[in-house]
């Protein structure tokens, strides 16, 4: 069977990988793909969001099954295009997407059915957010509406960072269009769960839980980037959590887009936060999370490819997910020096040759004959698994240590945190 997986980072990297495992899948495509994933597919020089052109090459190639893995081709509507010409998809349609594509939509969503959020308002007028901002206790979060590449939400310690984040948003148009409206909300204290799960639009089937590291220097501090590294389990997710979150946000959450007449079908990512009150949702993205993918699918034992086609034709619940019970998962991400602000790009790399348990996802490097150069800001994820955390943390620190990238940097305390929990 010849499939495609739209998209080209270290996410779309790790689910090729797990693809591939599957004797069924004779030939994978990657648009745009990458030098990395350029080991393992063959990648096709057309960018994730032209929709025309990723439509036609499909047609042309006879693609018998599509992955479309980010959310902006989600949020635009590739699903829907592709489906519109025979083409079966993993990933939700445009209306369903909208659950990322809209902050504001999905904490509407979230306050009609009653599923559990920080309190929020919502504003499309600058002098009114800041009114709102001036009666409200610090600290506080402000979000972009739209899709920002990530950097949309920005924690807010004073009211005044708050007013500079709401003008940096509405007045000088940072995240432009994705901006103009704007969510103001509670700020919350807690542990963060990341959950991702495979969704019909009726059964729901978590997968294995994980921890992200969003800033870039050690300690937790320096900028918010992608994401620096993550450990699966999350030690916080245990089986009381897992419970509540199943019957307070998981399934009410599926259960509110189908009333709504936007069923989701693929992936929905679950950013939660435990608070005192319990779990209540940071975030939705409509897709796979990136680095959260490559810790969770190295321990999943059931086939990737048979579970996602199940999710498209309906069958999830007669479908058989499972991951590894006696493993822990850790990556390791490897970044240009200077990000997530100004870095250099064009570095050579050298990697070694992965062990059992061991893996390497291309996030942004390119092919340059025979040499594989650094081509953006996250670079390199290295993952390890193990029986215990504090081996697969040990076993990813010793793969990162292998690389040759000169302009290479990473933090030295992911699964630090976790560690001390099961402590």
């Amino acid at each position: 069977m010849k499939i495609m997986v739209v998209g080209g980072g270290g996410r779309e990297h790790a689910l090729i990988q797990a693809l591939k495992k599957n004797p069924e899948v004779t030939e994978i495509f990657a648009l745009p793909g990458n030098g990395g994933i350029a080991q393992d597919a063959v990648c096709v020089d057309i960018a994730a969001t032209d929709l025309p052109a990723i439509v036609a090459f499909a047609e042309k190639e006879h693609i018998e099954y599509a992955v479309v893995a980010p959310d902006d081709p989600l949020v635009l509507g590739l699903v829907d295009a592709l489906e519109e010409k025979g083409i079966p998809c993993f990933g939700p349609r445009k209306n369903a997407a909208i659950i990322e594509g809209s902050k504001a939509f999905a904490k509407n969503l979230m306050k009609k059915y009653g599923i559990p959020t920080a309190e929020y308002e919502i504003f499309d007028d600058m002098e009114a957010a800041l009114s709102y901002i001036d009666r409200r206790p610090a600290p506080m979060v402000v979000k972009a509406d739209g899709l920002a590449l990530g950097k949309g939400v920005l924690i807010c310690r004073t009211r005044e960072e708050a007013r500079q984040a709401v003008c940096f948003m509405m007045e000088q148009g940072a995240f432009g269009a994705s901006g103009r409206r704007v969510v103001v909300e509670e700020f919350l204290e807690g542990p963060e769960i990341s959950v991702l799960s495979f969704t019909d639009g009726e059964t729901v089937a978590p997968m294995v839980s994980s921890m992200d590291h969003k800033r870039a220097l050690d300690g937790d501090q320096g900028l918010n980037t992608g994401g620096m590294g993550t450990i699966a389990p999350n030690p916080f997710y245990t089986e009381d959590v897992a419970r509540r979150c199943m019957e307070e946000i998981f399934l009410p959450t599926i259960r509110a887009m189908a009333r709504e007449g936007r069923p989701f079908k693929g992936c929905l990512y679950f950013g939660l936060m435990l608070t005192q009150d319990g779990p209540k949702v940071i975030e939705y993205n409509c897709r796979f999370g990136d680095p959260e993918t490559q810790v969770v699918l190295p321990l999943m034992e059931s086939d990737l490819f048979t579970v996602m086609r199940a999710v498209t034709d309906g069958h999830l619940k007669d479908t058989p997910v499972r991951f590894a019970k006696d493993k822990s998962a850790c990556c390791v991400m490897i970044a240009s020096k200077g990000y997530p602000e100004k870095y250099e790009k064009g570095f050579p790399i050298s990697l070694p040759v992965p062990a059992e348990g061991e893996h390497i996802y291309v996030s942004g490097a390119k092919r340059q004959g025979d040499t594989l150069v650094s081509s953006g800001g996250r670079v390199l994820g290295m993952t390890a698994t193990a029986p215990t955390l504090a081996q697969a943390v040990e076993r990813a620190y010793a793969l990162a240590e292998k690389v040759s990238f000169e302009n290479g940097y990473y933090r030295r305390d992911i699964g630090k945190r976790a560690l001390k929990v099961e402590k």
